[in-house]
């Protein structure tokens, strides 16, 4: 897809699902950088809901990085345990609040480089925290919703996170950055489903590579598909 068109897709989604102000414009329900950080490290693998459910009893217990950096990781297992995985995300979140504490006072470091040396921290985290945490613009944050909607639509030709990342700056002026996240994600959960994608009440069908190919047969008002 040419930057173009790429654009007028943006303009459509914005026009569709409406941007709020920044500090509206995320699923996990934070408090402060620290809180942004852990919850996203937690919310692999798993949905934004279940690490919601999980982040009063969470930082109840572990307020900062200091207490979680001292935490029993049985304890923090108990705690985090619906969310998955939770034996590599507890020694994960442990490991990042003792390098919180040990290299940067206990704060959250605002720069990608820093957020990158963190355990547990790729790309798609550190543009979360950077955004929402710091309102910084470093790059455009890729989750499965945002790689389903970008290999659909024909944004990108790569499978992995961070090249897609890659090509979706290079479609889109930085100033729409950090809404893309937010907008993909929306259409995704909304209408761009894995299984069941709605393509008949998409607002972008008629740029959409996945729709315009055939892929999508709309047979008594269901769709059957094979996602990407």
């Amino acid at each position: 897809m040419h930057q173009s068109e790429a654009c007028t897709v943006y303009r459509i989604f914005r026009e569709h699902y409406g941007v709020t102000h920044p500090s509206e414009r995320h699923f996990l329900d934070f408090k402060n950088p620290f809180e942004i950080l852990v919850m996203t490290i937690l919310s692999a693998q798993t949905t934004d809901r279940t690490v919601n459910a999980v982040k009063d009893a969470l930082f109840h217990r572990y307020p900062d990085a200091v207490s979680l950096a001292r935490a029993d990781p049985g304890d923090v297992e108990r705690i985090i345990r619906s969310t998955g995985f939770f034996r590599v995300k507890a020694r994960n979140i442990i490991a990042v609040a003792g390098i919180l504490v040990s290299r940067h006072g206990g704060d959250v470091p605002a720069s990608m480089e820093e957020l990158l040396e963190l355990p547990g921290v790729g790309r798609k985290t550190a543009n979360i925290v950077l955004h929402h945490a710091y309102h910084i613009t470093g790059g455009i944050a890729v989750d499965t919703h945002v790689k389903r909607v970008s290999t659909r639509l024909g944004l990108t030709e790569k499978t992995d996170p961070d090249q897609i990342e890659q090509d979706l700056i290079a479609l889109f002026p930085k100033k729409a950055w950090g809404e893309i996240n937010y907008l993909f994600i929306r259409h995704g959960r909304g209408i761009c489903d894995a299984k069941k994608p709605r393509c008949t009440e998409c607002p972008v069908s008629g740029h959409c590579r996945y729709y315009l190919s055939g892929q999508s047969e709309d047979e008594g008002g269901v769709h059957k598909v094979t996602a990407p």
